[in-house]
This record gives structure tokens, C-alpha cells and sequence, in this order.
């Protein structure tokens, strides 16, 4: 694959849809009030609510959850209502959504089923309100809808299958919840869980034992997680302030660089858990309502690193395997 033409293209769909203002005309039954505007709950044994691919012919593979990033911004019904979430039965929500999910479909599918729901995620306003507790309470609508798929989605696999769990930014946050839902036994059959673009803190570990830092290249049952700047001073506490964090360009935690592409050199700083890369400017992200892209480039975590992602995908559902057989 051309990762250079697949960076290009996504980031020339992403200045032009991702994160835009859409209208439903879809009027939904819970509204809350007359300023606010629900959108209906997702019926996830609707085919509409998934986009899902199957490279394994062999039967040799992972089964791939991904959860998607944030698309939408604040946007009115027909009627006028303001919503907070996306709408997942409007077509050019679920549109927007699979930009995203098609572009690391394409990387993550060869050798593995792939599977990835819609979600109400909510809006990026969400995300620049000044308290992470406000955030929090409009996530709660977002993680269960994704919870709700994982059941949904665990309760049809074949269990004798790894399991990898990945997301980006919002999805990546959705990925820490979900480690913190599922029951011993789903656990035993994860071969990796990636948090791209988002923190993993010790109080998440505290709360769950599903939670175990990777170390290495092929570990089993742990999570990877990475945030990219450009220097630590750009570190945003509400995405990139991690307890943990792993190079995808040689799987070290410490602070041992590494060379990408022959010109980017990556390299971990242990003290602040983020991956600070020189020789890339990551330009083709724009900076986003000074939000983000500002001297973090966290547009760019699940498509700089995808080789090594999907290279990482097969190694740990090997590793997996050889332990599982």
C-alpha cells in the first residue's frame, strides 16, 4: 500500500467533511428540551449501524473492533434543535463517520474481520468546554452506545478468535471504557487493545485490572498507547496527558528514537508519556480551532504509524495464538 497517497487523500477528505455541520431531518422522539435535541438510539442488529470487512480467507486472524473519532460539530434539526451528538440514521453523518473507518479499514482488514459500529458520538464542542467533568457527562450517551455494540458485536464472534480493540481520539477514549466493561473471559481473548490519540492515566488502571501497559512488540492483553507532539510543551491535558506510552516504530518505552519514513525520527519522552517527532511537521493537519493540530499532531496518530499498526495487529494476534491453541 501507498501510505503517502492514503495519508494525502484522508487528509484532503478530512479539510473538507471531517468535523462539519450537518442538519437531520429526522426529527427524534428524545429531545430533552426545546435547546436540545437527542438523536435516536442505535439498533445494533441493523447492518446500517456497522461497516465491516472479512480479509481472513485463512482463518488465521484477528477479529478487529475499531471505534471512530470525532465528525461532528454542534448542528440543528429541521425543527431548529441544537444536538451534541451525532446522528447515527442520518446518511451523511454515518458518511463522515466512514471516512475514517474505511481508511484504516483499508490497512487493518488484510488477514482480519473487521467490524466497526456507529455511535452517537458527541460533538467537538464537547471537547473545548473548560471542564473535563462536563465532558464527561456528554460522553456517558457516546460510551454506551459503543458498549452496547461490543455486546452486541462479543456475543456473535467466535471466541476462539483474538480479539483486538483500537480506536482514535473519542474512539480511543471508548477503548478505555470498553477495558473497563468487559468480563474476565472477553479478556483472556484480547490480544491487544490500542488507545490512538488519547490517554491512559493510573487511576484508569487503578480501576480496572484489564489495563496492563505494553512493553514490547508482541505482548498479549495489554494496551498500547501513544500521543504525537512536536514538543511536550504541547501536551493537552484532556487527550495527551498519559501515564503510559509505547513507540509503534520499535516498541520501546523508553526514550530510545526511532526512524519513520527515513526522515521522521520518533522517540518516547518517559517523563511525559508522549511521542515527540522531529522531521515531520504534519502540516497537512490543520490546526482546528486552536484546539487541535496545534503543536500536537493528533491528527495523525492512526495514519503516520499504520504500517506499523497493522504489522503490530498480526504480531499480537500470533503471539495470541501460539498461546491460545
Amino acid at each position: 500500500m501507498n501510505t503517502k497517497i492514503l495519508f494525502a487523500s484522508i487528509t484532503a477528505i478530512l479539510s473538507i467533511c471531517g468535523t462539519v455541520s450537518c442538519t437531520s431531518q429526522t426529527p427524534s422522539t428524545e429531545s430533552v428540551s426545546a435547546q436540545a435535541f437527542i438523536p435516536n438510539a442505535p439498533d445494533y442488529n441493523d447492518t446500517t449501524m456497522w461497516i465491516t470487512a472479512n480479509g481472513d480467507s485463512s482463518n488465521t486472524g484477528a477479529d478487529v473492533f475499531y471505534i471512530v473519532s470525532t465528525w461532528e460539530e454542534d448542528w440543528k434539526t429541521a425543527d431548529g434543535l441544537t444536538s451534541h451528538y451525532a446522528d447515527v440514521w442520518d446518511s451523511t453523518h454515518r458518511a463522515h463517520m466512514g471516512i475514517e473507518i474505511n481508511g484504516v479499514a483499508a490497512y487493518m482488514t488484510p488477514g482480519n474481520r473487521f467490524y466497526a459500529p456507529f455511535y452517537r458520538h458527541t460533538t467537538i464542542e464537547a471537547w473545548m468546554m473548560p471542564s473535563e467533568d462536563s465532558l464527561n457527562h456528554r460522553l456517558e450517551l457516546a460510551m454506551d452506545d459503543v458498549r452496547k455494540a461490543f455486546d452486541t458485536f462479543n456475543a456473535q464472534r467466535d471466541k476462539s478468535r483474538p480479539l483486538i480493540i483500537i480506536g482514535f481520539s473519542q474512539g480511543a477514549r471508548a477503548v478505555v471504557e470498553l477495558l473497563k466493561h468487559i468480563d474476565d473471559e472477553t479478556y483472556s481473548q484480547l490480544a491487544a487493545a490500542y488507545v490512538l490519540g488519547y490517554k491512559v492515566t493510573k487511576a484508569d488502571m487503578e480501576e480496572s485490572n484489564h489495563i496492563r501497559p505494553a512493553k514490547d512488540e508482541t505482548g498479549t492483553g495489554v494496551t498500547i498507547c501513544y500521543n504525537t507532539v512536536k514538543d511536550v510543551k504541547y501536551v493537552k491535558s484532556i487527550l495527551s496527558a498519559s501515564d503510559i506510552c509505547i513507540n509503534p516504530v520499535n516498541w520501546k518505552t523508553d526514550s530510545t528514537p526511532a526512524t519513520l519514513h527515513d526522515t521522521i525520527t520518533v522517540a518516547v519522552s518517559p517523563e511525559h508519556h508522549v511521542l515527540v517527532v522531529s522531521g515531520y511537521s504534519g502540516s497537512e493537519y490543520k490546526p482546528y480551532k486552536d484546539f487541535i493540530n496545534v503543536g500536537d499532531i493528533h491528527s495523525c496518530e492512526p495514519w503516520l504509524y499504520s504500517e506499523q499498526l497493522a504489522k503490530n495487529i498480526h504480531a499480537r494476534a500470533s503471539a495470541w495464538r501460539k498461546k491460545n491453541p
